[in-house]
């Protein structure tokens, strides 16, 4: 019961039923933040399924294994150097230098502990894109230290400099000016997580080289068609790909970070509907290019699959400040560029099991450029409490006959620093770990798959029926039917064995 009901009428009881309204937002809040969270972290499931569909039977294991060391690596790297990094609180514009290890939880709200959960939510997802690029040839060292210094160290920077309110070049700073006055609008992280994951896949996957088949004979000759390595399983793709789209419901509308105020909640509602329309309309476009481009008319599900992912990563920057029809253009243009980055990766030689590449880091840039071109004043001072006449899209000054580019430029500067953070700290760890023999199996435990080589055998076990199973099938028949009074015996249909290469694609 209310103990407002037992304050005498006034200034007092006023008061009371203040605080508790502050109360019952906070709450709110913190109900957002972990419900949001947890859908964003059951994106690791899809991305999960996603990597165990695209990749061969002999690496099923390795792959999960990789995808589990993610979120687990992901936590201790985040809760002892990424967190203070990112949000420590201090006015520093580039690094904080404040509760690592979380050693100030005894003084943080329940809403500051959730924030926790939900910011390391994103850097472990951030860090599980590369997983797809690597499979089948990475070993679990190399990808053990990659994602903890992600996760500790170069994620959180990026997150410093573009989420938090001290940030050099974040939309929300308030302690100095801001990058071009504007600051880089990055809602839920186009760039901050897609294209810092984006980047660290094509790093990874340029250093580590391509699979043993894919572009090159067995004599190092090169193919004049690169190989198709084979996937596991189209239904665990779609399955993936169902998951993820889910999961970014969580990871887009939760950015708000608040749900307790009429702004907060419309933002929400806004950034649910510009997500659903990008992932439909991405994923169109690029089932449709394929087909239009393919001689044999190919009705490509992995393209609409990707398609549709590509569309979310392309609307994950601008999805609070645009609208929806603004959020079908982006991901229709999504599309292409998913499939254009493709078959690039395929004429450069570069090897991505998964097509990690084309869809975060192609589309994390062009969510970026996107928000520059047609975000509107009208949601960015919905989202960002920002004066509706200080800035907005350059299609939208252009029709006023402004020509004002400075969001643009925001957003492309803010591309440059995330695409060159991310090289000059991740190309020297990747180097030094593939000079030193830990970043590549070996030609042979590759070829015989991971999960025999590294972790004791097949992940899917596909059998087939003994030739005595099969004998004794055979005899139970003829004694059935030879025991059948007044009948003629039914014929015995000879059965198949079927040979199932152990360890097949």
């Amino acid at each position: 019961m209310s103990t407002c009901v037992t304050q005498p009428a006034g200034t007092e009881q006023g008061l009371c039923f203040q605080k508790e309204i502050d109360a019952t937002r906070n709450n709110i809040d913190t109900f957002w933040l972990i419900f949001a969270g947890s859908l964003v972290f059951f994106m690791q499931a899809g991305f999960a399924m996603l990597c165990a569909g695209c990749v061969r039977t002999i690496n099923i294991k390795n792959i999960m294994l990789k995808n589990l060391l993610d979120a687990c690596g992901g936590a201790i790297g985040y809760w002892i150097l990424g967190y203070g990094f990112a949000y420590g609180s201090n006015d520093n514009a580039f690094i904080g230098d404040y509760n690592f290890l979380l050693v100030n939880a005894d003084g943080m709200t329940g809403y500051d502990l959730s924030f926790f959960f939900f910011q390391w939510a994103f850097a472990a997802t951030a860090a599980t894109i590369v997983a797809g690029t690597v499979a089948e040839r990475c070993r679990m060292i190399a990808y053990f230290i990659y994602s903890f210094a992600l996760t500790a160290f170069v994620y959180p920077i990026v997150t410093r400099a573009f989420w938090d309110v001290h940030g050099w070049g974040s939309a929300f700073r308030s302690t100095g000016p801001r990058m071009f006055d504007v600051g880089m609008i990055d809602f839920a992280g186009s760039g901050v997580v897609h294209l810092t994951g984006g980047t660290t896949a094509l790093v990874a996957a340029i250093i580590l080289g391509p699979r043993i088949g894919r572009f090159k004979d067995e004599h190092g000759v090169k193919l004049l068609h690169p190989k198709d390595m084979g996937s596991h399983s189209v239904i665990l793709q779609v399955l993936g790909t169902f998951i993820l789209w889910f999961g970014w419901y969580g990871f887009n509308p939760g950015s708000t970070l608040i749900h307790s105020t009429p702004d907060a909640s419309y933002t929400a509602a806004i950034c649910a509907v510009n997500t659903t329309l990008s992932a439909a309309s991405g994923a169109i476009s690029a089932f449709g290019l394929r087909w239009f481009l393919s001689e044999e008319g190919l009705l490509d599900i992995t393209a609409l699959s990707n398609g549709a992912l590509s569309g979310l990563v392309a609307i994950t920057a601008g999805c609070s400040v645009v609208w929806p029809w603004a959020a079908v253009v982006i991901g229709f243009t999504g599309g292409f560029i998913y499939i254009g980055a493709s078959n690039l990766l395929i004429k450069l030689g570069i090897d991505d099991a998964v097509d990690a590449i084309p869809v975060h880091f192609a589309n994390g840039i062009w969510g970026c450029i996107a928000v520059g071109l047609f975000a509107t004043g009208t949601l960015i001072n919905k989202a960002y409490d920002a004066p509706t006449t200080l800035y907005q899209g350059w299609f939208y000054e252009w029709g006023n006959g402004s020509g004002d580019g400075r969001l643009l430029a925001a957003q492309l500067c803010g591309v440059l620093f995330i695409i060159g953070w991310t090289v000059c700290l991740m190309f020297p760890l990747f180097w030094t770990l593939n000079q030193f023999g830990l970043f590549r199996v070996s030609r042979e435990e590759e070829q015989v798959g991971l999960d025999i080589s590294h972790h004791g055998g097949a992940g899917v076990h596909l059998t087939k029926p003994t030739a005595e199973a099969i004998e004794n099938h055979r005899r139970s028949s003829l004694d059935k039917s030879r025991s059948t009074h007044g009948q003629s015996p039914a014929p015995v249909t000879a059965t198949k064995v079927i040979e199932i290469e152990e360890g097949g694609a």
